[in-house]
């Protein structure tokens, strides 16, 4: 398909992006090109548009950048066999290289030469985008396109929940971003006994209570390790999930965490992290893990079981939905922390 469609462009080196008239995408033998219908914005989105350190270090403009949506097929390359017009489709954002080490033993999540669609290549804040055929997961048809643009970033949110065991166990959830959010609705659907959400952010405590949180926890109004040991008889949780990257409640989550724990972490703090090694990692023996994107593609089948079956329900994370015209009313509401998810819609 020939001709020029909208995007979301960051143009160059420093904060910001805007609307651009690009070329639409080209596709090669074993690619397909999707009509965009729903875009989320991404925490990584966000780093992006704000320019900070990590993105300094990450992102070569001029670009399109983007990765969570849904869409449908309009065109495939000559090679395509899985995937054809007029399929539903969202997509894994990893693309690997099924060389190194870790894809030779399956572990295509953590491969060595991943490249992110909407960081490393081209993304989907645009009408369409183009990505390799293997990267496509088949929508059921009736899943609302807002509810599937989430399901990359719900990945994230049960990869970090459920690698490892939950059921019966309490947990804590530090950061109530739409990550967080959704961790805490997995945790919950997984089977935890007490599920805490800690956040500054009144708003997106609020949410976290409609997902099914346990006891909400404003950690600027009160002291979160105290109150974490004190609703676990004093013991500390079993399961910390760090969502933040903020480095005073990262240090607290290693605090919070009882002897024998599981810290698996998945923000990106920008800035160096003290944590007690000897106290809080070492003496208490516990398990830490960073976690990075999904289980290609076992975490896709677990999200979209979850939500067919209703077992966990994110309609209240998709707070604002926008035209992609509106890009900047969506970073804005993003970075003040007064939404839950923003869903844009070419």
């Amino acid at each position: 398909m020939n001709g020029k469609m909208k995007a979301i462009k960051k143009s160059e080196r420093g904060p910001g992006a805007e609307l651009a008239e690009v070329e639409i995408p080209a596709v090669g033998d074993l690619d397909v090109l999707i009509r965009v219908k729903a875009t989320s914005i991404c925490g990584t989105d966000v780093h992006i548009y704000n320019w900070d350190e990590w993105s300094k270090s990450r992102v070569n403009p001029p670009y399109v950048f983007g990765h969570e949506f849904a869409g449908e097929v309009v065109e495939v390359g000559e090679k395509v066999t899985k995937v054809q017009v007029g399929d539903y489709v969202s997509a894994e954002t990893h693309i690997v290289c099924h060389q190194c080490p870790q894809c030779l033993t399956g572990q295509f999540h953590i491969c060595e030469n991943t490249k992110i669609i909407g960081v490393d290549t081209q993304g989907c804040f645009a009408e369409y985008v183009a990505l390799p055929e293997e990267n496509m997961w088949k929508n059921p048809a009736d899943m609302p396109v807002d509810i599937a643009s989430i399901q990359e970033p719900m990945g994230n949110a049960v990869h970090t929940v459920l690698n490892g065991d939950v059921a019966g166990k309490t947990v804590a959830i530090i950061g109530c971003g739409p990550i967080g959010l959704m961790a805490v609705g997995v945790a919950k659907a997984a089977g935890a006994s007490l599920v805490l959400a800690f956040d500054v952010n009144p708003y997106r405590l609020e949410l976290a209570e409609k997902m099914g949180a346990s006891i909400t926890i404003h950690s600027g109004n009160e002291d979160p390790v105290k109150r974490a040991k004190d609703l676990t008889n004093g013991h500390g949780v079993d399961v910390v999930c760090e969502m933040s990257g903020h480095p005073v409640a990262m240090d607290q989550g290693f605090k919070m965490i009882t002897n024998g724990g599981r810290v698996s972490i998945l923000s990106l703090p920008v800035q160096p992290v003290h944590i007690d090694i000897t106290n809080d990692v070492v003496f208490k023996g516990i398990q830490v893990q960073g976690i990075t994107g999904r289980k290609m593609f076992e975490t896709w089948q677990q999200v979209s079981r979850l939500l067919q079956s209703n077992q966990v329900d994110v309609t209240p994370i998709l707070t604002h939905h926008l035209p992609l015209e509106d890009f900047h009313k969506g970073f804005e509401l993003m970075n003040e922390g007064k939404c839950g998810k923003v869903v844009l819609h070419p």
